[in-house]
């Protein structure tokens, strides 16, 4: 639920002076409380794709990194980021993105994993935001129902490539050579 700051706006450093046990977005001046923690079935999901996103990228110049604050605007300056977002998993390509907090910068690939106060804002704040910011590759993981979509950036918006449930592969886009067994992660 997103809490309306209008004349102070948080920035960047500030958030990071609250302490590690606060969770927040900041998406176009809404301030989006990220507590409380996720249920076990989101964290189980988000546990086995980032295994499966470990055994591929290993010894790789690509890396998955769940749960890291993003400034896809690619600000570096801690005081002058006032967006900034959490992915539930990120995949970056390019190593200079990664700053002491937080990434700077575009993933290729977000995954997003619904639960009940996020789906709106992952189906269309974020959907918009990601494919704003160009994210190559993004999937939103819908853990009532088992099933992911997956959308790819073409011609600056985001074409959906599909619907998969838990008796299919994924084709992770970003890699020549990537399938994901969904049967694996539901």
């Amino acid at each position: 639920m997103p809490l309306r700051k209008e004349d102070n706006m948080l920035t960047y450093d500030q958030y990071l002076s609250m302490g590690e046990n606060i969770k927040y977005e900041i998406i176009d001046g809404e301030l989006y409380n990220m507590s409380p923690s996720p249920s076990v079935k989101h964290q189980t999901i988000a546990k086995e794709l980032v295994t499966e996103f470990n055994i591929y990228l290993r010894g790789k110049k690509c890396e998955v990194i769940p749960e890291i604050d993003v400034s896809l605007e690619g600000l570096e300056d801690v005081t002058k980021i006032r967006e900034w977002v959490r992915p539930d998993i990120s995949v970056i390509c390019d190593k200079s993105k990664k700053k002491e907090n937080h990434i700077a910068g575009a993933p290729d690939l977000v995954i997003e994993i619904l639960s009940k106060s996020t789906a709106q804002k992952d189906k269309v704040t974020k959907f918009n935001l990601y494919k704003n910011s160009g994210v190559k590759e993004y999937w939103i993981v819908d853990p009532a129902y088992d099933l992911i979509e997956v959308y790819l950036l073409e011609n600056k918006e985001f074409v959906k490539k599909g619907t998969f449930s838990k008796q299919d592969k994924v084709k992770v886009n970003i890699f020549d050579d990537l399938f994901i067994d969904l049967d694996l992660i539901f």
